[in-house]
Formats: C-alpha cells, sequence, structure tokens
C-alpha cells in the first residue's frame, strides 16, 4: 500500500516554473513506477509524465515534452515534477499516481494509487 500526497501548486504567470512534489508513505515505493497526470476542467484526465522505479526511464507526453521534468528520489520517498516554461493551456489538477509494475504507462486505469491532486493555475 502506499499512500501519496502532492504538494506545490498554486498561482504563476505564463513563462514561469513550479516544482511539484509528491510525498509517498509505506515502505515499498521505490517498488512503484511513478506518474503525473493532470485534469482540466470539462476535460478528461490526461497523462503528463512517468518515471521507472529506479528512475532510469521517462517518458512525457508531447505536450510538456522539453518544458517538464520528473525524478524521484527514492530515500524521501518523493517524486517530483519540474514545470518550465508555464502556458495558460497547463492549468489543470495535477494527479500524482503509482503503479506496481516494471513497465511505463501512461493510461490512468493501470495506475491503483492516486494522490489528493493539486492545483495549477496559469495566467497569461
Amino acid at each position: 500500500q502506499v499512500q501519496l500526497v502532492e504538494s506545490g501548486g498554486g498561482l504563476v504567470q505564463a513563462g514561469g516554473s513550479l516544482r511539484l512534489s509528491c510525498a509517498a508513505s509505506g515502505r515499498t515505493f521505490s517498488s512503484y513506477a511513478m506518474g503525473w497526470f493532470r485534469q482540466a476542467p470539462g476535460k478528461e484526465r490526461e497523462f503528463v509524465a512517468t518515471i521507472s522505479w529506479s528512475g532510469g526511464n521517462t517518458d512525457y507526453a508531447d505536450s510538456v515534452k522539453g518544458r517538464f521534468t520528473i525524478s524521484r528520489d527514492n530515500a524521501k520517498n518523493t517524486v517530483y515534477l519540474q514545470m518550465n516554461s508555464l502556458k495558460p493551456e497547463d492549468t489543470a489538477v495535477y494527479y500524482c499516481a503509482g503503479h506496481l509494475s516494471p513497465v511505463l504507462s501512461a493510461t490512468p486505469i493501470d495506475y491503483g494509487y492516486w494522490g489528493q491532486g493539486t492545483q495549477i493555475t496559469v495566467s497569461s
């Protein structure tokens, strides 16, 4: 079992940066691939980024590639999402998620554990 709590959300101007953190409790965090998803009002939840249990493999949505970076620190049971060059279309609730698999996934249904979400608002 893994419990996930996101932090770091807020309001930022277009072109700015934010770093999200996701703190995990549970003794098997390092066994989980982790992902970030987001959901804007009236839209489906969409994939943002994912990272393997070791941190050695990552994948990104095309819309954030080159601007966002996912990383993790297994010693701190924390996964991060560094977001640079933010755009108004990045506005959404961002969710951290975990799944017990060596295979990276961009599909929400593959993730069994979710945080409560944190709001990111990018003003133009």
